[in-house]
């Protein structure tokens, strides 16, 4: 019998940088924010929060807001994103959901 080599590593969810993990819905989601390219607001820091579920299943995505950051240097905005409260990371995921 042939042995075969490890199982294929999942895709990394998220390019952005992981702030935290909640739970909800029985289940554990990273927590990212992630930052766009707006050449035309080249002074500014736009970021959204991206929402993955830890146990992502074939064929499942994560989960996005809208831009909800808009700070003028990178720093503020990850700072902006550290400060949302677990409660209101799962509102913001709750929003993202289909019904």
């Amino acid at each position: 019998m042939r042995r075969s080599g490890p199982p294929p590593e999942l895709p990394v969810p998220s390019d952005g940088q992981h702030l935290t993990t909640i739970s909800y819905g029985g289940r554990f989601w990273d927590v990212f924010v992630e930052f766009e390219q707006d050449p035309a607001s080249a002074e500014t820091h736009r970021a959204l929060i991206c929402f993955s579920p830890s146990d992502l299943n074939a064929g499942e995505r994560p989960t996005r807001t809208t831009t909800l950051i808009v700070e003028s240097t990178y720093e503020d905005a990850i700072r902006k994103a550290q400060s949302f409260e677990e409660h209101e990371l799962v509102g913001l995921l709750r929003s993202t959901l289909p019904d």
